[in-house]
């Protein structure tokens, strides 16, 4: 009998995601009905965007899982009809391999001082030579999947990399810290602070005027992460004082960011519309055609979302 997969997305999505998603499906060899509109009853499985119609889950009897198109969660795992298992998207060729480049990218930008010869209108000859990588520290808040590829990464550079996570981690090239001391430890050597810890009631403002204190003065915090990560008035203020030279910022409270906001007018402010990182199809498929292949064979699903840590 056939498995009935349930594509649950923007129309766009399905234009994007129905050959690989159909390649990735005959690799795997199951017999599968894949389509946007399925008897709720009749469906297995949902691939699934939380922005989609789809927001009940009651009516799904014979559903499976759920296999998130993407690695945030925050907009569904607390939805109390998903009572089924819960996949977010870990697309290591795809969503992990562009966050690497991004991060590390604005990561040297930043150490370089590029923007200065950049933008440079006055033809200013600026011959301050930046630091070695080794005598710049950056710091990781969140230590899964992206920020232990990004870590790692920018410590083979040179660069001392040390890194916070809710729980004890063991990561080649990167001290790991955990607990508030150890939060505040990260935060005071960290020249460079990257952002990518889930968006959750106790992640919110992890960025507020108090530990924002702690950076050292001149440090450079970018965000690939999560834009209640940062409390945006108390970013605006440190900016404002020249205690943080420049915020990289990816991702806000509210998307697309308002033309009003403040941020897009702040010299020490680079807006990014959302594109630090982003699935791939083919190799997202491919992950999802994984977990399917596990569904039906009787093996664990990867990448399950905690629903007690809310990620």
């Amino acid at each position: 009998m056939p498995i009935n997969v349930l594509f649950a997305a923007h129309e766009k999505r399905w234009a994007q995601y129905e050959a690989p998603l159909r390649t990735a499906l005959d690799e795997i060899g199951v017999a599968y009905t894949l389509a946007t509109d399925l008897p709720p009853a009749e469906v297995d499985y949902i691939v699934y965007a939380p922005n989609s119609p789809v927001q009940d889950f009651t009516p799904y009897t014979r559903l499976k899982a759920v296999l998130n198109l993407w690695a945030g969660v925050e907009d569904a795992v607390g939805n109390p009809t998903l009572k089924v298992p819960y996949a977010r998207m870990v697309d290591d060729q795809g969503l992990t391999q562009g966050m690497v480049e991004w991060v590390t990218g604005h990561t040297l930008r930043h150490h370089l001082g590029m923007d200065a010869h950049i933008v440079n209108p006055d033809h200013k000859w600026l011959p301050d030579a930046p630091p070695v990588a080794s005598d710049r520290p950056v710091g990781i808040l969140g230590l899964g999947e992206l920020g232990s590829a990004c870590g790692q990464t920018i410590a083979r550079l040179g660069f001392p990399v040390s890194g916070w996570a809710r729980s004890q981690k063991q990561i080649d090239g990167i001290t790991c810290h955990t607990g508030t001391d150890g939060l505040h430890a990260v935060l005071r050597q960290s020249q460079i602070l990257i952002l990518l810890l889930p968006s959750t009631p106790a992640t919110e403002n992890t960025l507020n005027a108090e530990t924002l204190a702690m950076l050292p003065k001149g440090a450079f915090i970018i965000n690939p992460g999560r834009g209640p990560l940062i409390d945006d008035d108390a970013l605006l203020a440190a900016l404002d004082s020249g205690h943080i030279a420049h915020a990289t910022l990816d991702v806000f409270r509210v998307e697309p960011l308002p033309q009003d906001h403040p941020f897009w007018a702040h010299p020490r402010v680079t807006v990014t519309p959302h594109i630090a990182s982003e699935t791939r199809a083919p190799s997202a498929s491919r992950a999802i055609a994984e977990n399917i292949r596990r569904g039906e064979a009787g093996e664990p699903f990867l990448h399950l979302v905690d629903r007690d840590a809310g990620y």
